[in-house]
């Protein structure tokens, strides 16, 4: 899976007109599920469908937002969404509760959250924040259990080296650091994108060990996958082309155009949308720039499987944790004909 293939915008174009020409005739249509509105959280899928990539592959999108990834499973197991973009720990429940769901791509290879410093703090790593105050957006967050592991691992104790404090987000957010209530942050990206849009510009203190703990990806039923290789190869194929492209510094207008017009209301505020999208841009490159898009690091699946049976989210170890994923189109999606 090593050497993930590197291309230029001319060959990604030169590429477009051979699968233009492969494409079939017949439109295959798909209803994608989200857990949530953000256009920029996928600005890959509005990127493939506006620049055309996915028409290029014979696919037409019907995309619906729904509110979290029991709302994406539950849509995908009753037959009313082709793929969705659940979280690594629900769709590991779901299978625990019988459901064959297959997470097929890795979207956000990187941990959506972040422990963040003011810009000017002098922490420069966890175990500077002994004797301080850290904000979470409220108490029992998955935010809260992915801090406490951080400042556990740098050998601080809650209560005794540091204490936790809900101050929520966005706004209220903003306030607790303006009047020191917190140090720091335990973040989701788009909530720091708020906060540093806001005046108070954040630093990352994460450890890149943390960032491994990859969150949402693109996922099907096994029925669906059976069934429908040719549909998931365009679609994967079509990604890997609206991520190369949206990470191009030269396509940043374009690529806030295609998120706007799928999100009007989140475009509204063009500096805001930069910084959300700088934000999200750094969690889809791979932890191991040698990984191909969509690679899943199967010691990651390790990972998040072991936090999830010693924390009691899942009753008992799974026999079949291989079976929850797949890599096997992976080398298509980034290949370049």
């Amino acid at each position: 899976m090593k050497g993930k293939t590197k291309f230029t915008l001319m060959a990604a174009l030169m590429a477009s007109a051979t699968w233009t020409g492969a494409a079939s005739a017949q439109t295959t249509e798909l209803t994608i599920v989200l857990p949530n509105p953000s256009a920029i959280n996928n600005f890959p899928l509005h990127v493939a469908e506006g620049e055309g990539y996915l028409a290029e592959e014979g696919l037409s999108v019907n995309v619906e937002a729904v509110n979290g990834s029991a709302s994406v499973l539950q849509l995908m197991a009753s037959g009313q969404a082709d793929i969705g973009q659940p979280g690594p720990a629900p769709l590991l429940g779901a299978r625990a509760r019988g459901e064959d769901v297959v997470f097929i791509y890795n979207h956000f290879s990187r941990s959506i959250f972040g422990l963040v410093v003011p810009e000017e703090s002098e922490a420069q790593a966890p175990a500077d924040l002994a004797g301080t105050v850290v904000g979470v957006g409220t108490a029992d967050g998955a935010e809260v259990g992915f801090a406490r592991g951080i400042l556990g691992d740098a050998g601080l104790k809650e209560g005794d080296d540091y204490e936790f404090l809900a101050i929520g987000d966005g706004g209220t957010a903003v306030a607790a650091f303006l009047n020191k209530e917190v140090e720091a942050y335990s973040a989701a990206v788009s909530d720091a994108a708020i906060i540093s849009s806001r005046g108070v510009p954040l630093r990352e203190i994460t450890p890149e060990e943390y960032l491994g703990y990859f969150g949402n990806g693109w996922a099907v039923t096994r029925e669906f996958l059976e069934n429908n290789r040719e549909a998931i190869e365009g679609f994967g194929r079509a990604m890997v082309k609206g991520t190369i492209f949206g990470l191009n510094p030269d396509n940043l207008e374009a690529t806030l155009a295609h998120t706007t017009t799928a999100n009007p209301q989140e475009g509204e505020d063009q500096e805001f949308a930069k910084a959300l999208f700088a934000a999200i841009q750094s969690r889809v490159i791979p932890v191991d720039l040698d990984d191909p898009y969509g690679y899943q690091p199967p010691q990651a699946w390790e990972d998040w499987h072991d936090v999830l049976v010693s924390s009691g989210e899942l009753e008992a170890p799974m026999d079949d944790l291989e079976s929850a994923y797949t890599n096997e189109f992976v080398d298509t999606w980034n290949a370049v004909e």
